[in-house]
């Protein structure tokens, strides 16, 4: 799954990632969680891409209650071209979230280990999202989205079973497409290749979502986990 992540990059580097003229300015998240904006690409009317921000846990535009974001962080790649709640984003409103890492947690003990995936050149990269419009009487309509997962590759399959979807860069514009069809969409949802994450342990300050700052991604030494140190 994924409750957690990163984007550090700078507007310059998100916006060269896309292809984007501009980008409006983002300062660094550590530790960017559930229900926060969060930044995300998408097509615009014209058909060009453009930069927007999203509240992270989808809203279905039938929902009675916003609350149901919680539950719709992410969606299984598995199930998510025919589950009521992602089915008509999924033909009509995709979308990329960049990030530059995530986090998933391993028990200890009476201890939660946080680790940090990243690519290891530290660039920024895109997981796959959905995103939905939720009409609010009297208010701006809401604007929310959710991460697509899928089954774990070797480097994060120790660590949990689940992993966002990753689109490489040169798959992009497929994803974002009008003119993608299912199946085209459907295998784009898988496990992005072992080489392109690295992971390390990171401090335990990160556990905390109201905290937001470096210390979340500075490595630590003491975890000796699955050859890590």
């Amino acid at each position: 799954m994924c409750a957690r992540f990163t984007l550090t990059a700078n507007a310059k580097e998100v916006a060269g990632l896309f292809d984007l003229v501009t980008a409006p300015d983002l300062p660094p998240r550590y530790n960017i969680a559930p229900s926060q904006q969060i930044a995300a690409v998408r097509l615009a009317e014209s058909g060009e891409r453009e930069f927007t921000f999203f509240k992270w846990g989808l809203v279905p535009s039938w929902a009675a209650d916003e609350k149901i974001g919680w539950k719709l962080l992410n969606a299984r790649g598995e199930t998510v071209s025919k589950k009521p709640s992602f089915r008509n984003a999924f033909r009509e409103r995709r979308c990329l979230i960049p990030a530059d890492g995530f986090y998933e947690w391993i028990a200890e003990a009476k201890r939660k280990k946080p680790f940090r995936f990243r690519r290891p050149d530290r660039k920024p990269f895109a997981f796959a999202g959905l995103w939905e419009r939720w009409p609010r009487p009297g208010q701006v309509p809401l604007e929310s989205c959710t991460i697509i997962t899928t089954s774990a590759n070797e480097v994060s399959k120790p660590f949990h079973e689940r992993m966002p979807v990753i689109v490489p860069t040169e798959k992009f514009s497929r994803w974002l497409s009008q003119e993608t069809k299912p199946d085209g969409l459907s295998r784009l949802i898988a496990p992005i290749s072992d080489d392109f994450l690295t992971v390390e342990p990171v401090s335990d300050v990160v556990n905390s979502p109201n905290v937001d700052d470096p210390r979340c991604i500075e490595v630590v030494h003491d975890s000796g986990l699955f050859g890590i140190q």
